[in-house]
């Protein structure tokens, strides 16, 4: 493959108001993204093969899909496209990112809000917009595959959620299936994950 192709300098900048990359990172994940794709425009699932530090997270196939979920590309459905292109790679990463203090406290509640509908949408997997116990129950089963007794301590976990869920948000929530405002209002409250940032229970790396 000859010289990597660059984006035009106008795009770059669209790409970084929306994404919140700055030009440099976005001109670095292009690059990977041409590299993963073999220089083609668009991306399939099996380019995400070639990332050896995604294949350790347990719920890898949930990262994967939330690439190509339509509701994570602004197509308003719950459905799932074969191929996406730089912008929407770009896209569903953001929700991944940092954000430090260098942006504003508006943008800093406007980027953690985004980060827990991605969340939501990873956990809402027939996109009825509610979380069943069972699906709670299916992340976490996920997340413990590597522990011992892992079914009867994901089940657990699960019910415990949904019932504290159901207290804190009681009068305006069903324990058995939380619906999409509640469930993100007790989030707010609660950290990601604990002691990171990371909304895929663990860090990769894009880059080789």
């Amino acid at each position: 493959m000859g010289s990597t192709p660059s984006l035009p300098a106008w795009e770059i900048r669209n790409l970084a108001n929306t994404t919140g990359f700055t030009s440099e990172q976005i001109e670095i994940l292009h690059r990977r993204f041409l590299h993963l794709t073999d220089g083609k425009t668009t991306m399939s699932k099996d380019c995400f093969d070639n990332i050896p530090d995604l294949d350790c997270n347990p719920i890898k196939s949930r990262i994967v899909n939330a690439f190509f979920d339509g509701r994570n590309l602004g197509l308003q459905t719950s459905g799932t496209v074969d191929e996406i292109t730089f912008e929407n790679f770009l896209t569903t990463l953001s929700f991944f990112q940092h954000m430090d203090d260098n942006h504003t406290k508006e943008d800093l509640e406007y980027y953690k809000n985004e980060k827990l509908q991605f969340l939501f949408r990873m956990y809402d997997t027939n996109g009825d917009g509610k979380i069943t116990l069972e699906e709670l129950r299916e992340i976490v089963d996920e997340l413990l595959s590597k522990t011992s007794n892992a079914e009867k301590t994901s089940s657990s976990i699960a019910d415990a959620a949904m019932l504290e869920a159901a207290n804190i948000c009681v009068g305006q929530m069903i324990a058995k299936n939380p619906a999409k405002e509640q469930a993100i209002n007790f989030w707010k409250a609660k950290p990601l994950c604990p002691g990171t940032d990371s909304l895929a229970g663990g860090k990769y790396e894009l880059a080789s």
